[in-house]
């Protein structure tokens, strides 16, 4: 379809200019200033709240299924874009669809499943069973090979178990964080091993949070896609064999407590 067809639609749904780049202009700038994400996400919603109040009212009024633009109408445009689906005619059958969305009630499920594999998360800590898993696989441990590898292969298994990137990611880095340090390497070691492991695998399993959201956006199933994944698949193995070959920084040697404490007392 003629690109035209498409700017043509998208100007007859929306007023479309250079004042709408400043709500991603100003949540760039608060990442840049490294403000809390919490804040980034409130600050940013806001401010595209009131730049839809001013550039988008007839949407609003809308999307709220009202004739006339009024404080009420505006309102209930903005907490019904905010909070659940939407759709806006542009004329255009294939743009309506592009620009629809379902706000935060679409998130729901992955919502649900983070909160879920939280709680399991918790009860592993609380119950003592992540301490156990830990000491099993740390007895095991003799080399830098069997440390990167070990690192590696608990990363994809936690993705399989925990349900969610994140508490993958954490959890690896928790059980192994004493052990690398004790050896001498240095942190970065453990935050690639665990990156090519924990964080790079999630998509492949359909039911952690990444999967699910993958296989939404893409409108197949996780299995469907995992075979073209040449990265997420090879990156593994790829660190595996970093380590087999050699090439991980060596480790540092560990300073001696006593001087240390003698420096310190001097200081």
């Amino acid at each position: 379809m003629d690109i035209s067809q498409y700017l043509t639609g998208l100007t007859h749904g929306f007023n479309i200019s250079l004042f709408t780049m400043l709500v991603p202009a100003f949540t760039g700038w608060l990442i840049y200033r490294k403000t809390p994400s919490l804040i980034t996400l409130l600050l940013s919603a806001l401010s595209a709240c009131i730049c839809a109040l001013i550039l988008q009212p007839e949407v609003l009024v809308g999307i709220a299924g009202e004739d006339c633009i009024s404080a009420k109408s505006l309102f209930q445009g903005i907490m019904t874009t905010c909070y659940t689906h939407t759709q806006v005619d542009c004329g255009m059958a294939d743009i309506n669809d592009l620009v629809a969305t379902r706000g935060m009630a679409g998130m729901l499920n992955t919502i649900w499943l983070i909160l879920c594999a939280m709680c399991f998360g918790s009860c592993m800590v609380a119950s003592g069973m992540l301490h156990a898993i830990t000491h099993m696989l740390l007895k095991s441990i003799h080399s830098t090979i069997s440390l990167v590898c070990s690192t590696v292969t608990s990363g994809v298994l936690l993705n399989l178990v925990m349900g969610d990137q994140f508490l993958s990611i954490i959890m690896n880095a928790s059980i192994y964080k004493d052990e690398y340090a004790e050896r001498g390497y240095q942190p970065e070691l453990l935050s690639r091993s665990t990156e090519d492991s924990a964080t790079v695998t999630s998509v492949l399993v359909p039911w952690t949070a990444c999967g699910m959201t993958q296989s939404t956006v893409l409108g197949i199933p996780t299995l469907v896609y995992l075979p073209f994944c040449f990265f997420n698949i090879i990156s593994p193995l790829m660190s595996c064999l970093v380590a087999i070959l050699g090439f991980v920084p060596n480790p540092q040697p560990k300073e001696n407590k006593a001087s240390v404490a003698e420096e310190s007392d001097i200081h």
